[in-house]
């Protein structure tokens, strides 16, 4: 079992991701202040100007016990969001997923093979037993990429947050590095795979 003082850069198809920089907070400031990544994302009253997103994506890579990563497109280079491992318990190997992806990188898979590529390299690289996530249960794309790359609803923490006036759910889902290992990120293919005769 590794730390996550390693930042690596991740190679798929359609996406790269890589170590943030300061250079990237203006674009995570957008993304930020999208209204749909606001929707779906745990309300705060804090704020974040420039010069603290500088501060806070400037210092990522000096971080042991997290792994924070931009995911660009690989065609582009753009910048389009982010992925996170974090809350890591090295004694249970296991730790939180998040992401988010602003507009630009939205309805094009970027997200799904994103997810992919990181939990893949907590589990082969970084010897994770489980990876566990919350998503409003309202935020039905998310839900569905975590579903496609393997993650398994374990429960629906009822009426948890009030957001805009309305109460919703919080779903809890998780990998574990066993299933993992059988289907690495695509269980689909594993179904379909095992049912045919």
């Amino acid at each position: 079992m590794s730390d996550f003082s390693v930042k690596p850069v991740l190679r798929g198809d359609r996406t790269v991701l890589r170590p943030f920089t300061e250079a990237d907070a203006a674009v995570m400031a957008e993304i930020i202040e999208d209204p749909e990544v606001l929707r779906f994302t745990d309300e705060t009253s804090e704020e974040f100007p420039l010069e603290r997103l500088r501060s806070w994506y400037g210092t990522r890579s000096d971080q042991p016990d997290r792994l924070d990563l931009a995911v660009t497109d690989r065609t582009t280079g753009e910048l389009v969001g982010e992925v996170v491992l974090y809350e890591w318990d090295s004694k249970a190997r296991s730790c939180t997923f998040r992401t988010l992806i602003g507009p630009k990188g939205r309805n094009r898979g970027l997200g799904t093979e994103a997810t992919r590529l990181i939990v893949g390299h907590g589990f082969e690289q970084l010897g994770l037993h489980r990876i566990e996530l919350q998503a409003y249960g309202h935020n039905h794309r998310a839900l569905r990429v975590y579903e496609k790359a393997g993650f398994v609803v374990e429960g629906v923490r009822r009426e948890a947050d009030l957001r805009d006036g309305e109460w919703v759910d919080w779903v809890v889902m998780a990998v574990l590095d066993h299933e993992w290992a059988t289907h690495r990120g695509h269980p689909d293919l594993v179904t379909v795979g095992s049912t045919a005769r």
